[in-house]
């Protein structure tokens, strides 16, 4: 016999669920807490001093401040959620054209490979992806094949020419090609073209490459 979390048989009561209250904000009056308040008190003010006009009209006044002030506060929410859905959508258009994350660096854990993405936005007739150090030597350098263009992912196994193991760090990728009209081309690790965008969260997502990055590690869109 199943039981539910107070004990009783779920064949016959079901499972139970805690009953939830939601605590009412008591720190400011609504407009109907403020008409409440202006109402009781012309219900018992004194007959013989009865309020004066000139206070019940700045107490109407200020109602209407109030109810002015809400219908302000509600209108600017309503279009701070329109202009964000706008600025969400509008990425969209963005599909098709290259991103560019600012940075051709990957990183490498000693003795470790490392795989990587790069786009060729030309047909490869051939050339090298070539892998250097923050002072600019060529530590490892892999051919390119020939492939239409694309995205295409290489893997370093993180050692330098002859074979020997490298120290983990940050490491810069780009290459240098011939296109399938013998003219040099170049490209590197860190632009790719937007593939589709995700909203995730509140969150803007577009897909470069194999992956989804956050819209706002996007340093530029051409």
């Amino acid at each position: 016999m199943a039981i539910n979390s107070v004990g009783q048989d779920s064949a016959v009561y079901g499972s139970y669920t805690a009953p939830t209250e939601t605590a009412k904000d008591k720190t400011s009056l609504s407009n109907d807490d403020f008409m409440t308040l202006l109402l009781a008190e012309l219900q018992y003010q004194d007959p013989t001093e009865p309020t004066d006009t000139e206070a019940i009209l700045t107490q109407t006044s200020q109602l209407a401040s109030l109810e002015a002030a809400d219908k302000t506060n509600q209108a600017l929410e309503d279009l701070a959620a329109s202009l964000s859905a706008t600025n969400d959508f509008s990425t969209i258009s963005a599909i098709g054209k290259t991103a560019d994350l600012g940075s051709n660096g990957i990183s490498l854990e000693k003795g470790q490979d490392s795989t990587f993405e790069i786009y060729f936005p030309n047909d490869v007739s051939q050339g090298t992806v070539d892998i250097t150090d923050v002072n600019g030597n060529t530590i490892k350098s892999l051919d390119v094949g020939t492939n239409p263009s694309g995205v295409y992912q290489f893997t370093w196994d993180g050692t330098n020419q002859s074979g020997e193991a490298v120290d983990g760090g940050i490491y810069y990728v780009s290459a240098a090609y011939t296109d399938s009209n013998d003219e040099a081309q170049t490209t590197r690790v860190g632009a790719y073209p937007i593939e589709s965008v995700k909203f995730d969260n509140g969150k803007t997502l577009v897909k470069l490459g194999s992956n989804y990055v956050p819209l706002e590690n996007v340093v530029e869109v051409y």
